[in-house]
């Protein structure tokens, strides 16, 4: 899931003066040529993923999460991968595996066997400050093959998170298509990553068969020539942009921008929406995609709809 820093924070100071002249060229000029909708987003909207699986109910990225967020009805599962010491790739979040599991160290430093030994139960707590979880065979880490083969009808959108200078990072996204085209998968994974880089290096293999989510970069890009009024004179790569509901102070949810984004085919995505009520907001507003750590909160939710 791509995170915002930097966010356009002082280009509107500046904006009036530097780019005066480029606005009154772009109200002009024809918008760039957006593209297709690819496959993965051609499902019956709206798409309600949960975030590793659903970390507020289940210990993150284990099959009791997985498990659990299905039971509710996601349309798919938010995810992460990175890559073991014997060049494997797992479904994990961090760098390190102590905040999750009862080991230590660095994910690249251990072997999938040894990963998969660790109890990913064991720091989680429920509603009662109680560990429920410690010891269940379904709270273990999951490669991303497992994943696949587990929930053959569920999106999946999954974030690169090793950084591109590593040696995970460079094989990562060639792992990750690999085991995609494996499971004839490539019509139901979206591949992001906080890094352009491993997009790119994604690309690579992909050729297009895959849809991906926009970079820290680019999205950051797309939003200041929005906000800036250069709207029209962004050059899409992603399929998807995936953001926060604000930044800085800065809110990202208005129905301005949400249509610009609809007019791109630059499929809307907002992450950490945890209440009825903001769910209900941006799916009226016209965002396409939410990613919550309340899979039973999106359930209500749609039970709501329902019944109107």
């Amino acid at each position: 899931m791509v995170k915002i820093s930097r966010l356009i924070r002082n280009s509107a100071a500046g904006a009036a003066g530097i780019f005066s002249g480029l606005i009154l060229f772009s109200k002009f000029k024809g918008q760039p040529e957006s593209h297709p909708i690819p496959p993965f987003f051609t499902r019956k909207s709206h798409y309600i993923f949960a975030h590793r699986g659903g970390m507020a109910l289940r210990p993150e990225q284990t099959k009791l999460a997985f498990d659990n967020a299905k039971d509710y009805e996601v349309d798919g599962f938010e995810t992460d991968v990175r890559v073991t010491s014997d060049e494997k790739l797992i479904v994990f979040h961090d760098a390190t595996v102590d905040r999750t599991n009862n080991g230590s160290g660095k994910v690249r430093e251990h072997r999938l066997d040894e990963l998969q030994r660790l109890d990913a139960g064991y720091h989680f707590k429920d509603i009662n400050n109680d560990t429920p979880y410690r010891n269940h065979p379904d709270a273990k880490i999951l490669t991303f093959d497992e994943l696949l083969e587990l929930y053959p009808d569920m999106l999946i959108n999954v974030d690169l998170k090793d950084s591109p200078d590593s040696y995970e990072g460079t094989i990562a996204p060639e792992l990750l298509f690999e085991s995609i085209a494996r499971h004839d998968a490539q019509d139901r994974v979206l591949v992001t990553s906080f890094y352009q880089d491993q997009i790119a290096r994604f690309s690579e293999f992909s050729l297009g068969t895959v849809a991906v989510g926009a970079s820290q970069e680019e999205v950051t890009v797309g939003l200041a020539k929005f906000f800036t009024g250069l709207g029209n004179m962004f050059e899409v790569q992603a399929n998807t942009f995936q953001m926060p509901t604000s930044y800085n102070g800065i809110p990202l949810t208005s129905q301005r921008l949400i249509q610009w984004l609809n007019s791109r085919n630059i499929v809307p995505g907002y992450y950490g929406v945890n209440s009825i009520d903001l769910m209900s907001d941006l799916f009226n507003k016209g965002t396409h995609t939410i990613v919550t750590d309340r899979p039973d909160l999106a359930y209500q939710y749609r039970q709501n709809q329902s019944q109107h």
